[in-house]
């Protein structure tokens, strides 16, 4: 567990940063302590789960996605979610790699029930185009174990040396969701997964090319918080609903 204020802001060491730069990724075990993290999942439940009147109109949705569609953008709106996007160890280890300050622009609560389906390989850059080319994701493991049954993470390193490739439709619709693209001209025969526990914080590079599939258990979901920083002195362009930085102090 981090906890000497030291090492929550310079938790990576010299080895960790080579990692990151050969490699486009670099897990931290147990950034995250259990409590918080059994406190915002409650926190989140309680918010979904509340009466259509009593949710706010920025967490609303149909019944029979409540607990399936990830939550977009809380940090927007909620002062917990914030918080959790403001962990001093993700505030430390993004300066270490940025060189300089992060700002959130992008934050997703993912619930991944037992049977939903996974994402397509694919880049973030894609979808969320950065000026100058800066992002990284922070993405939080919010149950016991993350694996290949319940839909973990697969990576392929170093890939994001190659640049941004082309994407398109996505191709096994029994394993990956419809409404994304995917990453063509790659072998995903590279691909290695991800194993997590809870508290457990992955940083990846936007154009690390990275998947997730079908969560195959029968009764164990794939809860998940991701935030996307970029350098704060840089600018995301093109999505006018990410334009807004949350800065991390």
């Amino acid at each position: 567990m981090i906890s000497e204020r030291k090492e929550r802001l310079a938790p990576l060491s010299p080895e960790q940063l080579e990692q990151y730069k050969r490699d486009g990724y670099i897990l931290i075990k147990k950034g995250c302590s259990d409590d918080l993290i059994d406190s915002f999942n409650r926190h989140i439940y309680e918010l979904r789960s509340a009466p259509l009147e009593e949710t706010p109109e920025w967490a609303r949705t149909s019944e029979k996605a409540r607990y399936s569609t990830r939550l977009f953008n809380p940090h927007q709106h909620d002062s917990f979610s914030r918080q959790v996007m403001k962990l001093p160890v993700v505030r430390g280890a993004l300066a270490q790699m940025m060189e300089k300050e992060a700002v959130c622009v992008q934050s997703m609560f993912f619930y991944k029930e037992p049977g939903s389906p996974g994402q397509a390989a694919h880049q973030d850059f894609y979808y969320i185009k950065n000026d100058p080319m800066t992002m990284i994701a922070a993405w939080i493991a919010m149950e016991e174990k993350i694996d290949t049954e319940n839909g973990c993470l697969w990576v392929i390193p170093g890939t994001h040396k190659l640049g941004l490739l082309p994407h398109g439709k996505v191709k096994n619709l029994e394993e990956h969701e419809e409404w994304t693209d995917e990453t063509e001209g790659i072998d995903l025969n590279q691909q290695i997964p991800v194993i997590m526990e809870k508290g457990d914080i992955l940083f990846f590079h936007e154009l690390l090319i990275h998947s997730s599939n079908r969560n195959r258990s029968k009764d164990r979901w794939r809860r998940s918080y991701v935030c996307h920083y970029i350098r704060e002195d840089s600018a995301v362009t093109l999505r006018e609903d990410l334009r807004e930085k949350y800065a991390l102090v």
